[in-house]
């Protein structure tokens, strides 16, 4: 099921960071995560390979930040420059999950911004909003419920 979008992900990964070693690295932690993450991935609605592109994505930021606190240049080893996003977040953002993130409360909304589009987690989340975990495990579930009954209504 992963190993079929291996190439694709160090493809991605190697087009923002310039470097197709450090490309292989982020591929195999993404494939990592998605066996830590099987079950979830088996069960959910959405895309698997938006997932694990997902997942790619945020391993690449986390990369290029540590290396900018150490003050390192990922793919100047090359005499590359790293090239910028490509831009396929923010098109499927701007087309799928806008419109229905409107469709939610501003708390419910709130949550999954954090939790998904900021990476953050539960206990994150909840001190940044000042609820309880609890509060926010509550919200993500019924947002997603929400989320995924719109999307239902939406593809029939």
């Amino acid at each position: 099921m992963v190993g079929e979008h291996r190439a694709g992900l160090v493809s991605y990964a190697e087009k923002m960071l310039g470097d197709h070693g450090l490309a292989e690295d982020i591929a195999q932690e993404t494939v990592i995560r998605a066996w830590r993450n099987i079950d979830r991935l088996l069960g959910m609605e959405g895309s698997v390979r938006g997932w694990l592109f997902t997942v790619a994505r945020h391993l690449v930021i986390d990369r290029v930040r540590k290396a900018h606190v150490r003050r390192e240049v990922v793919g100047e080893a090359h005499h590359e420059r790293a090239s910028g996003p490509d831009g396929t977040a923010l098109v499927h953002d701007t087309l799928v999950v806008r419109p229905l993130l409107l469709r939610l409360s501003p708390e419910h909304r709130a949550v999954l911004v954090h939790i998904y589009l900021c990476d953050r987690s539960i206990q994150e989340t909840a001190g940044i909003l000042g609820v309880p975990t609890g509060t926010v495990k509550s919200r993500h579930h019924n947002a997603l419920r929400k989320l995924r009954a719109v999307a239902r209504r939406e593809a029939a």
